[in-house]
């Protein structure tokens, strides 16, 4: 080990790279290094770890894609390397070819079950996690095939009344196919289904084909050998997972990849004889082909058994963990309104959260399927306001073992938001269901908030980042390592939560201990923004103190929601809102220039809390924005596309996205304000009540459980509610948008005003 250190690796490496032409990487790194804030890790190893997977994927893509564009394609392929479609990216000098333009697809499943089968827009199925797709086709030697992923318009919906099933239909002048993938419970096991419907063909070479595809929604996953199952009613594919057939098909066809895509065997019309196929570059291909006839449709179901990924540590209760949705859903607040979409996105975004809360939280199916703090708290903060609090609390002991002996709860290390979302959110749980803080969670919370005490002692320096939080990776969305408010206001109201958690406990000494460290980092970011005000020329908050104004700004109103940190009407929250709203906006959403270079559905969000809270009207345009951009089955990407309006960074069904639209559906309808006081129908517009009544509930606050009811009656709107108050009733306060409150008489549980009254 001492040899080693003598070694002048530096000057090896500077030596060996310049004597191959390569640039010095010890000068790059030196360089790249002055761009950011001395830190204790250049980035989280997880996130690092994570780009690579996603490159050498792409590096994969690059090689098996742009020569072999015969092939069927799933459907981001066949639109990003199409020099006709606004989707199209030149490739040149790009090492990684990457789903950059059609992030989206849907997950169906089962509640309680990790198995997670992803649909993609045009009804392509990965049945395990990055593993290999089914695709449906109806082919025909003679006329134009009826290919899904090529085809100009296809119609999605997620269909919610027993189970997730995701329906995609798609039709030509010649042919008409359909197809639905769910998820069903068997004996104990998870089993997806994939059926597929042809509808009847006058053309008698036509066929309807169920093909295996060495690729999903990120681009290629190998299969290596298939091999036709025993029964001859299905496949083996790489000698580890089975796809049954509910039929032997007609003819079965299989194809390497220097035979190329099986689809041109079976489009040849020639007599299939696949068996066996063993590609050495990974790229087998296989179908099985029905005859289609002009008497009566065709339909077939593929049925491959799921495994479950097992994690003792975090297994839900088997009281959560039915296969029934209705058991799962038990007691959510339930939303009926004149306004169809908006009742599908609140349902389809529920089912988002129940799904990925299988024991763990996951921040999405397949590319974020994987445990972060941060999504996390957004997460079952929404679950607890949508009624779910059973849910969220056994979710909440499953994960507080994940705090480190340090008192870090750390998902990444580098990022230092964690300890403040976590502490914040066992606040938010005790104050929602009414229940005083677990006696197990004394040493959770004096390690808590001990180690924000301790983190904040790091910061070296006397500049306008002296008693914050040293400089970090963040929420990784914000931009490289530095002094982010983000991190600071978070700690601010974990520590305030700790602190009335731990009095509740009866722990006096470390309840004025969390206190002041709350009340001592509040008045270092005020002096911080002070200085940042006296250089930048604004009271606007900028990412960090050495941050200009930027789309990185959107992490500082965290202040305002969901913090509520500062006094209401405070100008600084309201100016740093406005200054995103005017100048990171594109095509009516917030578009994050930083690392998402997309419309974000969640920070949009974000920002229309901050003006649904100041009785800016702005909110709704930007609610209105986040509900067009949905896809059709109720889901939002991380980020979206300007042009094609289709993800283009993160996972396809991102469920923070979810979480804040129900969240935000909640706060229009039903809002806390101060410490006793409950604004109702603050963010409802007139046409979810205009020819019927707004119903929803129960939901919880603050103050108790309430049922709202909204309803218009000719020229008169009443407003009614009921609350199962936890203590005294909250002062409540009737205010529809743009418009003047009003207050019930003393004692009553409702209100009349004109319905012009309630139109801003």
């Amino acid at each position: 080990m001492l040899l080693l250190k003598w070694i002048p690796w530096k000057f090896i490496l500077r030596r060996l790279a310049r004597a191959k032409g390569f640039v010095d990487p010890i000068s790059l790194m030196a360089r790249l290094s002055r761009f950011v804030q001395p830190a204790e890790v250049i980035a989280p190893v997880e996130l690092l770890r994570a780009g690579v997977v996603l490159h050498a994927r792409g590096l994969i893509n690059s090689q098996a894609i742009q020569h072999n564009m015969d092939w069927i394609w799933p459907y981001w392929v066949e639109e990003q390397f199409n020099p006709e479609s606004s989707s199209f990216i030149p490739r040149a000098f790009s090492l990684t070819h990457i789903n950059l333009t059609h992030r989206n697809w849907t997950a169906v499943g089962t509640p309680g079950s990790t198995a997670m089968p992803v649909v993609d827009p045009r009804g392509l199925v990965m049945p395990f996690f990055d593993s290999w797709s089914v695709d449906a086709w109806i082919v025909s030697p003679d006329r134009d095939c009826l290919v899904p992923s090529r085809a100009p318009a296809v119609r999605q919906h997620l269909e919610m009344e027993e189970n997730l099933s995701v329906v995609t239909h798609c039709e030509t002048a010649d042919f008409a196919l359909s197809s639905q993938a769910r998820v069903v419970s068997e004996n104990g096991r998870s089993v997806l289904e994939i059926t597929v419907q042809a509808a009847p063909s006058d053309d008698p070479a036509a066929v309807l084909v169920l093909s295996l595809r060495p690729y999903n929604p990120e681009g290629i996953s190998f299969i290596n050998e298939v091999a036709l199952s025993s029964g001859q009613a299905g496949w083996n594919v790489n000698q580890e997972q089975e796809v049954a057939l509910s039929s032997p098909a007609d003819n079965y066809y299989m194809s390497t990849y220097y035979e190329g895509d099986v689809y041109h065997k079976i489009r040849s019309g020639k007599t299939g004889s696949g068996h066996h196929a063993r590609c050495r570059v990974g790229m087998a291909s296989a179908a099985a082909a029905f005859r289609l006839s002009a008497d009566g449709g065709r339909e077939v179901t593929a049925r491959v058994s799921l495994p479950e990924e097992k994690d003792e540590k975090r297994q839900m209760d088997p009281a959560l963990s039915l296969a029934r949705w209705s058991a799962n859903l038990t007691g959510h607040s339930r939303l009926l309104m004149n306004d169809e979409r908006m009742v599908y996105l609140y349902n389809a975004a529920l089912r988002t959260l129940v799904l990925h809360t299988p024991g763990d939280v996951y921040a999405g199916p397949y590319t974020y399927k994987r445990f972060w703090f941060r999504d996390a708290a957004f997460i079952l903060h929404a679950l607890l306001c949508a009624g779910l609090s059973e849910r969220a609390g056994k979710i909440l002991d499953l994960i507080l073992p994940r705090q480190e002996r340090s008192g870090y709860f750390v998902s990444q290390f580098g990022e230092w938001d964690s300890n403040g979302q976590v502490l914040w959110l066992m606040g938010r749980y005790c104050r929602l269901t009414n229940q005083r803080p677990k006696p197990g969670w004394r040493g959770i919370l004096f390690r808590g908030y001990q180690w924000i005490q301790k983190k904040r002692r790091t910061t070296k320096g006397d500049g306008p980042h002296k008693g914050l939080l040293p400089a970090g990776f963040s929420a990784e969305h914000l931009g490289s390592n530095d002094y982010y408010y983000w991190d600071d206001f978070w700690s601010v109201g974990g520590l305030h939560a700790a602190a009335s958690l731990l009095s509740q406990l009866g722990e006096a000494d470390h309840a004025r201990a969390a206190q002041r460290e709350s009340e001592d980092l509040m008045l270092s970011i005020e002096r911080s923004l002070q200085t940042v005000a006296t250089r930048i020329g604004s009271s606007a908050m900028p990412a960090s103190p050495y941050r200009r104004l930027d789309s990185g700004a959107i992490g500082s109103i965290v202040a305002g929601y969901p913090l509520d940190l500062f006094v209401p009407n405070d100008p600084r929250l309201y100016l740093t809102a406005d200054f995103l709203a005017t100048h990171c906006v594109s095509r009516g959403g917030f578009f994050h220039d930083i690392a998402h270079s997309g419309i974000n559905p969640y920070l949009t969000l974000h920002l229309a809390q901050v003006f649904l809270k100041y009785g800016d009207a702005r909110f709704a345009h930007l609610m209105e924005t986040i509900k067009t951009l949905a896809s059709p089955t109720g889901q939002w990407p991380e980020a979206i596309h300007p042009h094609t309006g289709c993800g283009c960074m993160g996972d396809g069904q991102h469920v923070w996205a979810a979480a804040e639209w129900l969240l935000m559906v909640r706060n229009c309808l039903v809002r806390e304000v101060g410490a006793n006081h409950l604004l109702l129908c603050s963010g409802v517009k007139t046409e979810w009540f205009k020819d019927g009544a707004i119903n929803f509930g129960p939901v919880p606050t603050d103050f108790g459980k309430v049922r709202l009811h909204v309803e218009r009656d000719g020229e008169e709107v009443t407003v009614s509610w009921e609350g199962e108050w936890y203590g005294r009733p909250p002062g409540v306060e009737v205010r529809f948008p743009g418009r003047r409150s009003v207050t019930p008489a003393p004692g009553e549980n409702h209100v009349r005003l004109p319905y012009k009254g309630t139109q801003p």
